[in-house]
């Protein structure tokens, strides 16, 4: 493969003297060969000239849902990481969301080679306890050797203390990354909405930010006990925020996450009962928006995520009460990022968090192995269905506002423009 990539302005921070330039780019059998203010085009080459065309380092998901095995009517690994790379990934972490969730190195191994010969590298989690159940620890060590990055039980709190307290101390050993979703179930009952003011008036049962700020408390508590790693997915509220800054300024090894539709999104979106918002975690209130806005630019929250989770059609259109949770992220999260904080801060927020699951992050130089992102930062578009590649259309952005557009990836010797 070999591309010359001409007049493309340049973001990369790392990378003061390129940082903001236009140059051209070469490329030659995956490789970065030459960037110079201008190269001519020799030999055998493909020349990509593109309106407004804007590359950094390749960006970094660290919570993706697709289906297979098991739901490959939602979304299989093949199209799912077409669907990154669309959206301008060229790295993703998939989540154990699927039947069987991965439980053993075996399972790894075929998340692993199902991802093979792809633009966009797949990082497996593996299932934190056997089935996902809480009772059992499963073969965490083993499922690492194999390539997984993280142990978590998707979107299962942990409900037994001393097991994540196991965890934590066992995983040690090998430097082992523990997950521990962030809501106390007996709080949470059978909530489905942020509790206030809309959940009462919709006649919607709600969950307390408490219930996800208690789990987060004990955790940390746990956490400050037996050292190790800790990550706490998808935070959504203001109060889970001071308890994650008072927990790293003790020195505690923890990081977390917050989904792109909690930072744009309200609880007041839930009048019109669109399944598409029922969402785990659920929407909050402003106060909480501007919160999570506001820790991701002092650094508070680790990275940014767009919580990607196809269902399809037949758990959506259904009462509101009955729906499955979840929204398809990956093609909507620059168009959205990009309004909230500007295309800087947008890009360098995409390409943080390799470095958490012991991953290399690519660099933009001479020498080194191309993994760009491919964009345009001013376009601007209503998203419809049409914009979406992922098989499951259950997206809570269709109808809004985007800015930028994604023009492809060019990664593992693989372009997709």
């Amino acid at each position: 493969m070999n591309i010359l990539l001409k007049s493309a302005k340049i973001l990369d921070p790392a990378n003061k003297g390129l940082h903001l330039k236009k140059r051209d780019i070469l490329i030659k059998n995956g490789s970065i060969e030459k960037i110079a203010a201008q190269i001519a085009p020799a030999g055998k080459v493909k020349v990509v000239e593109l309106e407004n065309l804007h590359v950094s380092v390749g960006w970094f998901d660290s919570s993706v849902c697709f289906g297979e095995p098991g739901y490959e009517e939602r979304e299989t690994i093949s199209n799912g990481l077409a669907t990154a790379a669309r959206g301008g990934f060229t790295d993703i972490v998939l989540n154990p969301n699927a039947h069987p969730a991965p439980d053993s190195s075996s399972d790894i191994v075929f998340l692993k080679n199902a991802a093979k010969g792809k633009a966009v590298n797949l990082h497996p989690l593996a299932n934190l306890t056997l089935q996902g159940k809480g009772e059992h620890l499963a073969e965490l060590y083993d499922m690492k050797n194999a390539g997984a990055v993280g142990f978590y039980d998707f979107e299962h709190p942990l409900e037994s203390s001393n097991m994540l307290k196991i965890a934590l101390q066992y995983s040690q050993n090998f430097d082992g990354l523990v997950y521990s979703f962030p809501m106390d179930v007996k709080i949470a009952g059978k909530g489905i909405v942020n509790e206030g003011h809309n959940s009462t008036k919709l006649g919607l049962k709600g969950i307390p930010s408490l219930a996800e700020e208690l789990q987060i408390a004990r955790d940390l508590f746990i956490l400050e006990y037996t050292g190790g790693k800790l990550h706490l997915p998808t935070i959504s509220s203001a109060g889970s925020i001071k308890l994650v800054a008072a927990a790293k300024k003790k020195g505690l090894d923890v990081s977390c996450s917050v989904p792109v539709h909690n930072l744009w999104f309200t609880d007041e979106v839930l009048e019109e009962y669109n399944t598409n918002f029922k969402l785990m975690p659920p929407l909050r209130g402003k106060t909480d928006a501007k919160a999570l806005i506001k820790g991701l630019k002092d650094g508070t929250i680790d990275f940014v995520t767009s919580n990607h989770t196809p269902m399809d059609v037949e758990q959506k259109r259904v009462e509101f009460d009955n729906a499955a949770y979840g929204s398809i992220g990956l093609e909507s999260a620059f168009g959205v990022l990009n309004q909230i904080f500007g295309t800087e801060t947008a890009v360098a927020l995409l390409i943080k968090g390799r470095e958490r699951y012991g991953l290399r992050t690519p660099q933009l130089k001479e020498g080194e192995p191309a993994c760009l992102t491919l964009f345009d930062p001013k376009s601007e578009y209503i998203l419809e269905q049409e914009h979406l590649t992922s098989t499951s259309k259950n997206c809570a952005f269709l109808e809004s506002p985007m800015k930028g557009t994604i023009y492809g990836v060019i990664c593992n010797n693989i372009e997709i423009i």
